[in-house]
């Protein structure tokens, strides 16, 4: 990388990176987003996630308290109110869901209750951090909604997933800040009554300093043997993994994986085909062995580490996890980053990909992907 753009890249990292612990949502830059010749662009799509009703609409948030619903497969959307706006806003990092018996989930952080977040460097916290964990509830496919719960006021760095098992269990992926030091934990939420009352996990707290330490934003998705399998974004050049073998209630065996993963969060579902597929941010760009580190400062972190977000990028595994194809990176940007991935499986195989960061609003197919 020439030193102009390493310049661009640490001003990329300057603006989205906050001392908040949350990450910024960068505006599309799609105009100069290079693409992969077996990807298409999707204009004009809100960001994600997305579920498929009953009737066969397609629904996401949008805004801070309105979800919108398309009958068309994406090209016109028509808004509906979920949330009083006085008292509750959902930020970009969510996650929504539609259990089998029709009930509409979304998780988000009230950024209408967001509080108190000052970092300290002399003491590499921020003590009385809030932004709590919410769950708002429609039993009826998103046509009326239940009034919030709140499961926790402790400061939530992001939302990243939510699953159905095969039991019916619905469990979401959600964080804690800890304190003394200053560092993020990994929780998640399970419920086995469709979303009516909640039970947390044990906190996944694996160390770290710093406004961006700890562990972070983790995916999962359940495996053919019944347990769930969590990946998390850390500082340490992997996803850390744990698995759950009752339902996202208690979370074992903490230990890196062997996949390169830049300071960011991935993706990982399982595909109507039954394939695994994984979205994410590899360590290094494609080709190359270095990139400008952030951290080791113990403020965002005490390690440095990458935070290469130039490139998403796409694997498939057919045993669950462990093997997978060639990495491919779908989408890359000379300057901007390309992160915060949401997929939705449109049809069997057509995979719409987007993102939080970056604006990525693109179309795949499996086919022309996984062997």
């Amino acid at each position: 990388m020439n030193r102009l753009g390493t310049m661009l890249v640490l001003a990329a990292s300057l603006l989205a990176a906050r001392t908040d612990g949350a990450e910024t949502r960068a505006k599309p830059a799609a105009p100069a987003i290079r693409l992969h010749e077996r990807v298409e662009t999707l204009p004009g799509l809100p960001m994600g996630p997305f579920i498929r009703l009953a009737d066969g609409s397609i629904l996401t948030v949008d805004m801070a308290h309105s979800v919108v619903v398309s009958t068309d497969e994406g090209r016109t959307w028509k808004s509906r109110p979920v949330l009083d706006g006085t008292k509750y806003a959902i930020r970009p990092e969510r996650a929504l869901l539609r259990t089998r018996s029709n009930a509409v989930i979304v998780a988000f952080m009230n950024d209408k209750e967001r509080a108190g977040w000052k970092w300290d460097p002399k003491i590499s916290d921020s003590p009385d951090a809030r932004l709590p964990t919410c769950v708002v509830r429609s039993p009826d496919g998103g046509q009326t909604w239940e009034e919030p719960q709140k499961l926790h006021d402790d400061w939530t760095g992001a939302i990243r997933d939510a699953i159905q098992t095969r039991d019916g269990t619905i469990v979401f992926t959600s964080m804690m800040l800890r304190h003394k030091p200053g560092r993020h934990t990994v929780v998640t939420y399970a419920s086995r009554d469709d979303g009516k009352r909640w039970t947390r996990s044990n906190v996944l707290d694996l160390g770290g300093v710093g406004h961006h330490g700890g562990v972070t934003e983790a995916t999962i998705e359940e495996l053919r043997d019944g347990r769930i399998w969590m990946l998390m974004r850390t500082n340490w050049k992997t996803f850390w993994e744990a698995f759950s073998s009752d339902s996202g209630v208690t979370w074992r065996d903490a230990r890196a994986t062997n996949i390169d993963a830049s300071s960011a969060p991935g993706l990982v579902k399982r595909l109507a085909s039954g394939r695994l597929i994984l979205i994410w941010n590899r360590y290094f760009p494609e080709g190359q062995t270095t990139f400008p580190l952030s951290g080791g400062d113990n403020q965002w972190s005490e390690v440095a580490v990458s935070n290469h977000r130039l490139e998403l990028a796409v694997k498939f595994s057919g045993d669950d996890g462990r093997t997978w194809t060639n990495p491919v990176v779908i989408a890359r940007h000379p300057n901007s980053w390309l992160a915060y991935p949401y997929l939705f499986e449109a049809k069997p195989g057509e995979l719409w990909i987007t993102t939080m960061q970056g604006g990525l609003r693109v179309r795949l197919h499996e086919k022309d992907f996984a062997p």
